[in-house]
């Protein structure tokens, strides 16, 4: 009472100078901008990379946004270890000695501030329910490097606005997919290469966003067991062209009869595949329709996998189908893909389709519903190859026929050839005057220095006149039964005129 009263009459109280230091430790400049030891502080960035720190710093500036404590020796994460860093969004923990992070370590932080969390290259041998459900914000999580083991299923729940999440290189056996199915819609990255991934949970996987399928990324896991279900759901990725299976083709490796001596780079390798029904999807609908004379193609998507699954159809009017179907119209794939040739409308009804291991089973029901053929269809629809079978036959007839049944006109027989000598002889007994066509030039007409060439076929016309008393003569009459000889311009054969 009197020192209430003293303040109330302007007296001090002796327990004003304790509080006024309170107050002043609490929100004075010295807790404010104090920068750790060893630490190296700028506008908002807070580094203390490789200093040898056991622990995070107890006095750290509260205008932090970007704190880095990689390559230290922090072996845990304490309660309130983060406190009054309300403007903190980046935070880095990678290559320290981290085993445990204590609950509500990131309490009275900026929770919801925090996007970036790396923790990798550390020592986390599992992933606990507490660990990060004070992160709300968190987009990027950084977990690569570590001896992780298992991954609580609530682990991630809370991180609604989770992108990127980063689980290579660790000692995983299993990971829960149906986890991240439904809360986590902007999660477009989830890395779990280089881990120890024996099976998938093909159901669970399929049942993922194809945003998150597309950034799934599962390759080095040197355990994984081959098989049909498997590698169809890697074939369909492949078909999409998403870059996880793109970007790392050789990477992706299983083992062939569960042995680590017999794995193989299952894309540049597909001949063990090759029994395998590839037109298999990853989804199927619990409802179909089809129409009269139309294929249809029902998968068994099971979350069971290896060599050891089997499976079997119970349909409406077979009443059990096993591989590879029977001798009608139904086929059966070894990845319980069953096929029907031309559906009829018996084929309409609930198909129950049967996947077991040995140790457990499941089911899966496809409705299918047979719609009657449209007006006008053809009922038995041509066979497209048959046509081009059909076409290429005909073809190669009619080439046989042209070249071995084509009616060959013979030319005529030819007269006898007569010598050149003699109708040239004749030609000179016409006299003087006559002119004859020769086959080369006369010697008196080719001009000095060139050559006369006897190999050539060209006409020449060499008029031979002969002088009378200084007049030239007149061409004698041709003699009876003499004829004129000329040679072909286009055959050494002279062409004899009557």
């Amino acid at each position: 009472m009197l020192a209430a009263a003293g303040l109330l009459q302007g007296a001090p109280s002796p327990a004003f100078p304790a509080l006024v230091l309170t107050v002043y430790l609490l929100l004075g400049p010295a807790r404010t901008h104090a920068c750790p030891p060893r630490c190296l502080c700028t506008a908002d960035i807070l580094s203390c990379s490789a200093q040898g720190l056991g622990q995070v710093p107890a006095a750290l500036p509260v205008s932090t946004v970007t704190l880095d404590l990689n390559h230290n020796q922090i072996r845990q994460l304490e309660e309130d270890g983060f406190q009054g860093l309300l403007q903190m969004e980046v935070l880095r923990l990678a290559h320290n000695l981290l085993t445990t992070i204590q609950p509500g370590a990131f309490r009275n932080s900026s929770g919801d501030l925090l996007r970036h969390l790396d923790l990798s290259s550390n020592r986390l041998c599992a992933l606990k329910q507490e660990y990060f459900q004070d992160l709300v914000g968190l987009e990027e999580l950084l977990l690569f490097n570590n001896r992780i083991t298992q991954v609580d299923s609530m682990a991630l729940s809370g991180l609604n606005h989770l992108r990127k999440a980063y689980f290579s290189h660790n000692l995983l056996t299993n990971f829960p997919f149906f986890s991240v199915q439904h809360n986590h819609t902007q999660l477009s990255l989830l890395d779990l290469s280089s881990n120890r991934l024996a099976t998938l949970p093909l159901m669970e996987i399929s049942q993922l966003p194809l945003s998150l399928q597309e950034g799934l990324y599962l390759h080095n896991n040197l355990l994984l067991v081959c098989s049909c279900s498997m590698f169809s759901l890697f074939s369909f990725w492949e078909q999409k062209g998403f870059a996880s299976v793109r970007l790392f083709t050789q990477e992706h490796i299983c083992l062939t009869y569960n042995n680590q001596h017999s794995a193989i780079r299952f894309f540049l390798d597909r001949r063990y595949f090759d029994e395998c029904n590839l037109t298999a999807v990853t989804e199927q609908d619990a409802s179909v329709s089809v129409r009269v004379g139309a294929p249809l193609l029902l998968h068994c998507i099971t979350s069971l996998s290896g060599r050891s699954v089997s499976f079997f159809w119970v349909v409406p009017i077979y009443q059990y189908v096993a591989p590879p179907g029977n001798s009608g119209s139904l086929k059966m794939f070894p990845n319980g893909s069953l096929e029907v040739a031309a559906v009829r409308e018996q084929h309409a009804g609930i198909y129950l389709c049967v996947a077991q291991d040995g140790q457990r089973n499941e089911s899966r029901e496809v409705n299918v519903t047979v719609l009657p053929r449209h007006d006008g269809e053809a009922p038995e629809p041509f066979n497209t190859g048959f046509t081009t079978l059909l076409g290429c036959v005909v073809s190669l007839l009619l080439v046989l026929v042209y070249l071995y049944l084509t009616p060959c006109r013979c030319p005529p027989c030819p007269r006898p050839r007569p010598p050149v000598t003699s109708a040239l002889s004749q030609s000179k007994e016409g006299g003087a005057g006559g002119s004859i066509l020769t086959p080369t030039p006369p010697t008196t007409t080719e001009g000095p220095g060139r050559k006369v060439s006897t190999n050539k076929h060209v006409v020449f016309l060499e008029p031979i006149r002969e002088q009378q008393n200084g007049r030239l003569g007149a061409e004698p009459q041709q003699r009876v039964g003499e004829t004129d000889s000329y040679v072909s311009v286009f055959s050494d054969t002279p062409i004899m005129l009557p």
